[in-house]
């Protein structure tokens, strides 16, 4: 399958700079980029008349699994019924414009074959399988009143329970078994969590610097739920790639984010759109009252890790219904920063942090063919992009996937 577009102005997001031509994509790969290039006799030739063209978005943070904003209901859901509302999150997920996702618990090898197959439509999807929570913790969604905890691999869920060391080696050690691109591990309370706090620390260093180590024999990486300043420096500590959230932090977390060369994660938009319609979509009243505490704080740690240099990778955290509200993260960011930097958190410093820098998250030859076609220039405003129905073309693998034309 060729594919070439003419007479587009094609966005180097590392630059920053647009550049006139034509860009070729051959077998799911971009592989020319240039003026008045000759297009394959089996070629589709679209001409763009000068609109602007990008690379496809990826979004860090996602919960392809969570069709409620309920998590704890989730492991009582069949696993088939729970798949299907996934393929339709997840198609909804590319018409917006993201070619990759990385999720960040609750997905499995399944939903990741079946894209990749081209069974179910949606993003490239990066998985972790299930989140490690220690008993209590943030991945724990028994209510008080709950003793059993099912951790069948089968059911449905975001998190699986381990305590000590050994059990914490054994639970990362199976999800890297299951083809996990990434570990996550809950090392804080949090808003979806019945029985803990949002400023408690979870799991011992011991236990963090165990699943790091597991982490790093299988050339993989940990992310960490976290919000606190308290919470954030333990992982980082502990070796973490990334942290999801991050409100609370202060500037030692800061001060660690630039000596471990670590990722920052922020999720804004889900605390604004649990505030304004979690209850709605099934978050219980409860946690519903811990959103206060992390809403307003997050803009004031973005500010304070963009300005500081902090390297920061585009993440939604979205849950039920609330998944529409995907794009609205660009707006958000761009409240602190400047459109580029944020198109830059959604392209090219995913891409880094994914292990992927190169492949995607760029036009540059050779990378993945996933790119988007925009009405307007989203360097200037970002509501060219934030806005789906100006995406003019969805381009995975080389193949239009969506239009709007």
């Amino acid at each position: 399958m060729s594919l070439l577009l003419r007479n587009a102005l094609l966005l180097d997001v590392a630059s920053g700079e647009h550049t006139e031509g034509d860009l070729r994509c051959e077998d799911g790969r971009i592989v020319e980029s240039g003026p008045g290039l000759k297009a394959p006799q089996d070629a589709r030739v679209i001409d763009l008349r000068g609109a602007h063209v990008m690379p496809g978005l990826i979004d860090a943070h996602v919960h392809v699994t969570a069709s409620t904003a309920d998590l704890g209901s989730l492991p009582s859901m069949s696993p088939s019924y729970l798949a299907a509302h996934s393929a339709r999150l997840m198609g909804q997920m590319l018409e917006r414009g993201f070619t990759t996702v990385r999720d960040a618990s609750g997905a499995d090898y399944g939903l990741a074959d079946a894209q990749a197959e081209g069974l179910i439509r949606g993003p490239r999807l990066l998985f972790c399988g299930k989140a490690l929570s220690q008993t209590g913790g943030h991945g724990d969604l028994r209510g008080r009143g709950v003793n059993r905890q099912d951790d069948h691999p089968c059911c449905a869920g975001v998190g699986r329970v381990a305590d000590g060391v050994d059990a914490v080696r054994v639970a990362a050690r199976d999800e890297l078994r299951k083809g996990a691109h990434h570990i996550k591990v809950m090392a804080s309370g949090g808003v979806a969590s019945p029985t803990d706090r949002i400023d408690s620390t979870q799991y011992s260093m011991d236990e963090l610097r165990a699943i790091v180590e597991e982490a790093e024999a299988a050339n993989r990486y940990v992310a960490a739920h976290a919000y606190t300043a308290k919470a954030v420096n333990r992982a980082l500590e502990a070796g973490v790639r990334s942290v999801e959230h991050g409100n609370l932090i202060d500037d030692s977390s800061v001060e660690l984010f630039l000596r471990k060369d670590a990722f920052l994660v922020p999720t804004l938009v889900t605390y604004w759109a649990l505030k304004e319609e979690g209850m709605a979509f099934g978050l219980p009243e409860a946690s519903w009252r811990k959103v206060d505490e992390v809403l307003e704080a997050g803009f004031a740690a973005l500010e304070r890790a963009a300005s500081a240099g902090v390297r920061l990778v585009y993440g939604s955290d979205l849950l039920g219904g609330m998944h529409r509200h995907q794009s609205e993260e660009l707006r958000l960011r761009a409240r602190v920063q400047s459109p580029l930097e944020v198109l830059r958190a959604a392209t090219v410093n995913a891409a880094e942090l994914v292990g992927m820098a190169g492949s995607i998250g760029t036009l540059a030859v050779g990378a993945h063919a996933d790119l988007l076609v925009l009405e307007g220039d989203p360097t200037r405003d970002i509501g060219a992009l934030a806005e789906p129905k100006n995406l003019r073309y969805v381009v995975q693998g080389g193949e239009v996937v969506s239009t709007s034309a």
